[in-house]
């Protein structure tokens, strides 16, 4: 299998701009075989096994008819696997497979799959005529998601992480549509993964190491990245993904079929082309927002090209300084927030981009990643060697409802990430620990107390640097490394051995690697097989309460 023009790390832990051209040769599709399998020791234990009441005959055949339109070539051994389940549970069932099966695009259907009966499906049609499709989802994504207990690793990615030496990952995103996701990584290589097809089966113990579909190559390294908001795998047009690299413009890669769609092109005041550090698309979709220094530039997504409103943070000394690191949306309010590496969150409205609030500068590190809470009151903020998550209430800007606190060491990015209901907020550490907090057991008062998580457990040996909620199943997906810096051996070696023992490996934890986690319930089997073997195969519970 060769990359779409794998590079290498380069200056991966570099953040200034500067000029350059776009990557040439690196946007072809690149299917990835099924045949790749990691070495034993990459391996790392999984769940076995999930009685959940998610199959039906109905929905394997749902299901290999969207594998037709997935991500990437169709008819592969992947789909003539799940034809193999669909006639064993047929055998089982005492059911006959329906032979005529309307083939679609991967996407919808799948939420109806996992969280209805057949009958349910034929009463909640007509309730769904009157709902928003935002609230459908919001429905489904209440299904069994739950901290009560472990997450259960159920598969991931590791073998595609050791062709490059530290090709250590950079965080991941789920697609709006839940069918897919993407990963970053120190190659500079954006892959996208389908959900596996295991997942609409019970039997889990068919999961196998994932593998991506789709490469995006960009040709140094990657600031930032964001699905297209609207994005469906049922509309091809929609499968986008915006990507900024250091020396090149913005680009927006097919994310159904692995090419380069166009790009965005940023000049600033000197008429030089200059990378974005950050990306977020506007919720609808019809505009893209890049951040660079003291100033945030909105092109129109249907307009590719140099045109572009520019909207400066910083005017007549006032306002907003530095490089702006982050932005996000609010999901009510007509308003954007925006971090910078000087430390400081700016409030702007999304009309013509003027300043509401600057909130006081709190953060010991510059900002990395922040979010809105789905309710639009409250804007979760945090910052790079900075080991506290604060959550701001918006109602009262200025004011810190509560802090929540990580292990920050690095300058890398530690995404964290909200549920669609706005309760639990996760977060991963430098220690490999995955942290979850109950937002709504916070004091109403906002004393800023400490808010201790519900559950903590150890995820990776190494840094965990992304984590992204599924949009609607109780699915986690983390992904783990960083950059490692070895120490010369301190024993005195003769000079024959002195070349081979300049560099020692000890104490260094690599773990780079892509995992997906099930956090919803389990039946009754799978809870007493799972707690047999706890002590060799599950992650260990740090921390837990009722």
């Amino acid at each position: 299998m060769s990359g779409a023009g794998e590079t290498s790390d380069g200056a991966a832990g570099q953040e200034a701009e500067a000029d350059g051209e776009p990557p040439h040769g690196a946007c072809h599709l690149e299917q990835v075989k099924d045949d790749m399998e990691a070495p034993p020791a990459a391996k790392q234990p999984r769940l076995e096994h999930a009685c959940l009441d998610l199959p039906t005959t109905e929905s394997l055949v749902e299901h290999a008819a969207d594998l037709t339109g997935s991500h990437g070539n169709a008819e592969t051994e992947e789909e003539v696997a799940i034809h193999s389940e669909i006639e064993m549970a047929s055998a089982v069932q005492g059911q006959e497979v329906e032979t005529e099966v309307k083939w679609h695009e991967n996407g919808e259907e799948k939420k109806e799959v996992l969280a209805q009966t057949e009958e349910e499906r034929v009463d909640e049609t007509e309730e769904e005529e009157e709902k928003s499709p935002e609230d459908i989802s919001t429905e489904q994504h209440y299904h069994g998601l739950e901290f009560s207990q472990n997450p259960q690793m159920l598969t991931g990615s590791w073998a595609e992480y050791t062709h490059t030496t530290e090709n250590y990952l950079r965080g991941c995103k789920w697609a709006p549509d839940g069918s897919c996701i993407v990963s970053n990584s120190a190659d500079n290589v954006l892959r996208v993964y389908n959900l596996p097809p295991e997942l609409y089966s019970s039997r889990w113990d068919m999961l196998s190491e994932m593998s991506p579909v789709l490469k995006m190559a960009e040709g140094e390294t990657i600031y930032d990245y964001c699905w297209f908001p609207k994005m469906s795998s049922m509309d091809p047009d929609t499968c986008f993904i915006a990507s900024s690299s250091r020396d090149n413009p913005v680009h927006i890669w097919d994310a159904f079929y692995g090419d380069l769609r166009a790009s965005f092109r940023p000049y600033n005041h000197l008429d030089e082309l200059t990378a974005a550090h950050s990306l977020c698309f506007s919720p609808d979709g019809s505009q893209l927002y890049c951040g660079f220094d003291k100033i945030v530039r909105v092109f129109h997504t249907e307009r590719p090209g140099r045109e572009c409103e520019e909207r400066p943070t910083m005017v007549k000394k006032q306002g907003q300084t530095g490089i702006i690191s982050c932005i996000a949306f609010s999901p009510c309010q007509s308003m954007y927030a925006c971090g910078s590496y000087s430390r400081s969150v700016g409030i702007y409205s999304c009309e013509d981009g003027s300043l509401l609030a600057l909130l006081p500068t709190r953060h010991h590190g510059g900002l990395t990643h922040l979010l809105f809470s789905p309710n639009g009151y409250h804007l979760y903020t945090g910052g790079r060697k900075d080991s506290e998550i604060l959550c701001w209430d918006l109602r009262e800007p200025g004011r810190v409802l509560f802090s929540m606190q990580r292990s920050v060491d690095t300058n890398q990015r530690i995404y964290f990430d909200l549920d669609r209901s706005g309760q639990h907020l996760l977060s991963g550490d430098t220690d490999g620990v995955v942290s979850v907090w109950d937002t709504l057991t916070a004091p109403p008062d906002g004393n800023e107390d400490l808010l201790q998580p519900v559950l903590q457990f150890q995820a990776h040996r190494d840094c965990t640097n992304g984590i992204s909620v599924h949009p609607f199943m109780p699915l986690l997906a983390t992904s783990s490394g960083q950059r490692q810096f070895c120490w010369p051996s301190d024993s005195e070696k003769s000079e024959s051995d002195s070349e081979e023992n300049v560099i020692s490996s000890d104490g260094v934890r690599k773990d780079n690697a892509l995992v997906l986690w099930w956090a919803g319930p389990v039946g009754s089997s799978a809870v007493s097989s799972t707690n047999e073997r706890e002590q060799e195969e599950e992650p260990t519970v740090l921390q837990q309460r009722a």
